[in-house]
């Protein structure tokens, strides 16, 4: 024992000292290792302090400003900021539905109808990512003469934004065939389809003019844009009912549908004699070139200088034509509201029978 606990001088102890210098030695071994055993202990409870994650104070609410003409202010830029995003329409239909039109060769006009009930569920669905999610149209192509999914191609997302009910869309390339998804996309790529369009096929580039470069009223070619729209295919009951919306009067009348509501009477028929008169209205304007344009409603394609020219059917009644325009950022809006009337008034006809 004395030799395994490395004791000096055991060689010549007697058995009493080598005793005493065993019981010496064990005691200083234990002390030497409690005093081991403490310091482990307390660099363990250091080691442990250091690995817990520190609290983190609670950063302070953001004080409320005490004008309280500022808080107001504040509160319409952040209402508004929210309706920008927001693609309930004003239609008191509880249906969701998105109708895609063939403006020309180049062009198509989408129009929709959103219930709030539908916003509701694609906040519900994309739950944390509701604040990133931005509304959008996707845009597919569709394989000609092919209604299934596994023909169709995704092209792009067009950003567009709350208060408006339809827009419009460039195409490249004619002819082709497109169909539009109406939804929410997330930053983190998820999207929620709200509604899906009908299939349209574009023509042949001049095979239709370009009239104008805002297509408020398709009074002229609804029979081709309702052709070229799928109409006479599925979905044409939806069509007719969108454009019948828009022309506000029924389909189907040559003479109502060319020359307007009020333009029935306005020419007569005899001896190979035709007198025909209508009207238009034409409106113009100009603001920032990326600012948000829109009358009653429907967004207004700007021109590069930000002027433009919006050609309207003058029907035989009062109209009140609200034009509205907001900053990129939604912050500003401005609004101009034309109040226009058309009274028209046939007169009997008469004949002068003259003889030479």
């Amino acid at each position: 024992m004395a030799k395994k606990m490395g004791i000096p001088g055991w060689h010549g102890m007697r058995k009493d000292d080598l005793a005493r210098a065993l019981v010496r030695t064990a005691k200083a071994q234990a002390r030497k290792k409690a005093k081991l055993a403490e310091t482990k202990h307390r660099v363990d409870e250091k080691v442990e302090k250091a690995e817990k994650p520190k609290r983190l104070k609670k950063p302070p609410e953001p004080k409320k400003p005490a004008n309280p003409r500022i808080a107001a202010r504040l509160a319409r830029e952040a209402k508004q900021r929210e309706s920008h995003y927001d693609l309930t329409t004003e239609s008191d239909s509880s249906r969701d539905r998105i109708v895609l039109l063939v403006r020309d060769a180049y062009w198509l006009h989408a129009c929709w109808e959103v219930s709030r009930q539908s916003v509701a569920r694609a906040k519900a669905a994309l739950a944390e990512h509701w604040h990133t999610a931005r509304p959008v149209l996707r845009m597919y192509e569709v394989e000609s003469g092919s209604t299934t999914s596994t023909a169709e191609r995704h092209l792009r997302d067009i950003a567009i934004h709350g208060g408006v009910s339809n827009w419009y869309i460039d195409v490249p390339d004619p002819p082709k065939s497109y169909r539009i998804d109406l939804g929410y996309l997330a930053q983190n790529g998820k999207f929620f389809c709200i509604a899906r369009s009908n299939c349209v096929s574009t023509p042949q580039p001049g095979s239709s003019d370009d009239i104008d470069q805002n297509w408020a009223s398709v009074a002229e070619d609804y029979e081709r844009i309702y052709a070229m729209s799928g109409g006479n295919g599925e979905g044409g009951d939806q069509l007719t009912e969108l454009f019948e919306e828009r022309l506000r009067r029924p389909m189907g009348s040559p003479v109502v549908t060319q020359f307007g509501a009020g333009a029935a009477g306005g020419f007569t028929r005899g001896r190979d004699f035709e007198f025909e008169v209508d009207a238009e209205l034409i409106i113009f304007g100009a603001s920032k070139p990326n600012a948000h344009v829109s009358l009653s409603g429907e967004p207004i394609k700007l021109r590069p200088d930000g002027t433009f020219t919006v050609r309207l059917a003058m029907p035989d009644r009062r109209q009140v034509l609200p034009i509205v325009a907001s900053s990129p950022d939604g912050v500003e809006e401005r609004t101009v509201v034309l109040a226009v009337e058309r009274n028209t008034k046939v007169m009997e006809p008469v004949t002068n029978d003259q003889h030479e």
